[in-house]
């Protein structure tokens, strides 16, 4: 498989986005609006010029600021899906894909399954059709990178889940060096081998999405990937544990070494819920009010005093949850994680 390899960095508004990154499969990159992950894809393709730096894919280079090479979009070999589909209005479908490769249109009709709206307009699409006919063009191209520029955020949650299931067997079938930018941390676990945190322009952690789960760097990656963050202030404790005195009141603890200030992460499906405390082995027991009940989908999350735990339905109905109650969220020693604040 091809190798793109990039290090560039490119002056923006309110900071300078600096990039080293290697990709041979699949990348998500993932951080908030503005911190710069669009931009690394408008550099592969061309769009944006480095103030230096390089790009190649293998020892096909594209950009180098110390050779001056910067070549042309249209000299580059990728296949871009920008956020909104970016499908030109006044082409049906098929010119759509025509544009990016003539002779190929009816074979990306066939294979995306849009053959029947071939003669239809953009403005007549559902959003999972455009998506496809957005990259169908892409591939038409026949590109050796593959840029995926918020793929799935146009899709309501009805179509989503659908569509990434077919966007996650299409990336693994190309086998194709492919970025793809969301900041969706779920999007990016299922579609990417490995995922990049960006923050104003820099590249706060690089690993798969059960490492950022298990090992996150800093509090950005614990929250960005759905972990309960709480603040504290951290002792040893005897029997090789931590005690962390929280910000709230509480004292946990964690298997993880750490003294002074700390973040302590805690993900929801780690935290069971009761009514009374109860003899287990979980360590930590945070008493408190219960907030407002979300449901996603099987599962309900329950805000308890400063933590929020991920349950079943069927377990928040016979335990009786409500908002105003009072519960107890436990966790164990070994499920909690500590980070160095930023």
């Amino acid at each position: 498989m091809a190798r793109l390899a990039t290090e560039f960095t490119l002056p923006l508004r309110s900071f300078e986005l600096e990039l080293t990154l290697e990709v041979g499969s699949t990348v998500a990159l993932v951080g908030p609006s503005g911190a710069g992950k669009t931009s690394v894809l408008r550099v592969v393709a061309g769009l944006a010029r480095p103030g230096e730096g390089r790009v190649a894919l293998d020892d096909d280079v594209w950009f180098d600021s110390a050779r001056r090479i910067s070549r042309l979009p249209e000299e580059r070999r990728v296949g871009l899906v920008f956020q909104d589909y970016a499908l030109f209005p006044h082409l049906n479908v098929r010119r759509n894909i025509e544009y990016a490769g003539r002779h190929r249109a009816d074979a990306y009709l066939e294979r995306f399954r849009i053959g029947h709206l071939a003669d239809a307009w953009p403005a007549e699409l559902s959003g999972g059709e455009r998506q496809r006919v957005a990259l169908a063009r892409a591939l038409a191209r026949d590109p050796a990178v593959l840029l995926l520029d918020e793929p799935l955020s146009a899709l309501d949650a009805h179509t989503k889940a659908g569509v990434r299931a077919e966007l996650q067997q299409l990336i693994r079938e190309l086998a194709l060096p492919t970025i793809l930018v969301t900041h969706d941390f779920q999007d990016a676990a299922a579609l990417a081998d490995q995922v990049g945190v960006i923050v104003d322009g820099k590249l706060r952690q690089l690993a798969s999405p059960r490492e950022l789960v298990s090992r996150p760097s800093d509090e950005f990656v614990a929250s960005f990937t759905g972990a309960n963050l709480l603040r504290g202030v951290a002792r040893p404790a005897p029997g090789d544990i931590t005690g962390i005195r929280l910000d709230t009141g509480e004292t946990v603890y964690s298997t993880d070494p750490g003294e002074g200030t700390v973040g302590v992460v805690v993900y929801p499906w780690d935290v069971s819920v009761a009514r009374l405390h109860q003899d287990d082995s979980a360590m930590n027991a945070i008493h408190g009010e219960i907030g407002p009940l979300v449901e996603i989908g099987n599962r309900i999350r329950v805000p308890i005093g400063p933590i929020i735990a991920e349950i079943t339905t069927g377990s928040a109905r016979r335990l009786e949850l409500s908002r105003g109650g009072s519960a107890i969220a436990t966790f164990k020693a070994t499920a909690t994680r500590l980070v160095q604040l930023g």
